[in-house]
């Protein structure tokens, strides 16, 4: 049994603007909104929310299938993932096309003005899943990634039986209210952050109240606020991790969910796995890029004691024998 992540794959290229966006809008002249920001900085890292999340899902001992598509310069990437435990044979490389790219700018008080170019993404709407006959997943993530495979992934998840987490996150601004109900309704697991919570239920038509009932687990996170677990009528809160210095933001969401979705396979209850989620995203706040963070399993489970006290039933993150997904 395995875990598939669909989703982007795709280069970042991070800048840093030394001030604030906020001092150069103009509110009443947003209409005719022109800005060019000089930036100090710019690095280019592996990024795309599958694969952050993989990588992060390895470092947790995992060994998760990323399924998608790049262009044809990934083969440095590719050999990267697999040094760290990520299982890229279902990554197709589309011939003449580039890989996916991300373009943030983030000014002083963290907050980003963004671009995607889907590049190769694009192709991700001619992969099945039915390829993966032969790896019949428990578990299969959805997250942003061409609209076109995003809808179709979920159609075949229900026609297969299975269980699925829905992650629309960045494309909830792309994709239609009948899809993104599509995506909801029949997903074991929703994964959104509070604006996109918000924005889910303004294009669904969906309560928080209905979404909710028919979804059994449902996962809000706050940023440094933490995160809201909903779940068998719980409300469950978990706090963040204070990191230790905040380096880059970018990736941190997907970091939670590879630390939630490591602790779900595992079969630790909800709070635990939460936690683990938290402690994760604040490894990659700490670092610039979303797969720059390095820490071994018994750092992370003395980091969890630190910081969350008990940390028995993590013990098992140690055993590697020991895990109820069995992904090799």
């Amino acid at each position: 049994m395995k875990t598939i992540c669909t989703g982007s794959i795709a280069y970042d290229y991070l800048m840093t603007f030394p001030g604030h966006f906020r001092e150069h809008i103009v509110p009443e002249h947003l209409e005719s909104l022109s800005l060019s920001f000089l930036v100090d900085s710019m690095v280019r890292q592996r990024g795309g929310v599958a694969t952050n999340i993989a990588y992060t899902m390895a470092l947790l001992g995992a060994r998760p299938i990323v399924f998608g598509t790049v262009g044809e310069d990934f083969g440095e990437y590719r050999q990267f993932l697999e040094s760290v435990g990520v299982d890229t044979r279902y990554i197709r490389v589309v011939p003449g096309v580039f890989t996916a790219s991300f373009f943030a700018n983030t000014d002083l008080d963290n907050n980003q003005i963004c671009s995607f170019y889907p590049g190769a993404m694009t192709f991700a709407r001619d992969l099945s899943l039915n390829e993966l006959r032969d790896d019949q997943p428990e578990l299969v993530i959805i997250s942003p990634n061409d609209p076109v495979a995003m809808d179709r992934y979920v159609a075949e998840c229900k026609a297969m039986g299975w269980r699925y987490i829905y992650d629309p996150s960045q494309q909830v601004v792309r994709v239609s209210g009948e899809e993104l109900r599509r995506g909801v309704e029949g997903a074991f697991g929703l994964f959104v952050n509070e604006y996109e919570f918000e924005l889910l239920q303004k294009h669904t038509g969906l309560s928080a109240a209905s979404i909710c009932n028919q979804v059994p687990l449902v996962v809000v996170t706050l940023g440094a606020k933490g995160a809201i677990i909903y779940t068998e009528g719980q409300e469950l809160r978990i706090r963040a991790v204070s990191p230790r210095h905040i380096a880059d933001p970018t990736g941190v969401g997907d970091a939670f969910r590879a630390g939630f979705i490591r602790g779900l396979q595992l079969g630790l209850d909800w709070v635990t796995c939460g936690q683990m989620g938290a402690l994760a995203a604040a490894y990659c706040l700490e670092q610039k890029g979303p797969q720059s963070h390095v820490f071994t399993r018994e750092e992370f489970v003395q980091r969890y004691h630190q910081n969350f006290g008990d940390c028995g039933a993590l013990s098992i993150l140690l055993e590697d024998s020991i895990n109820i997904f069995s992904e090799d």
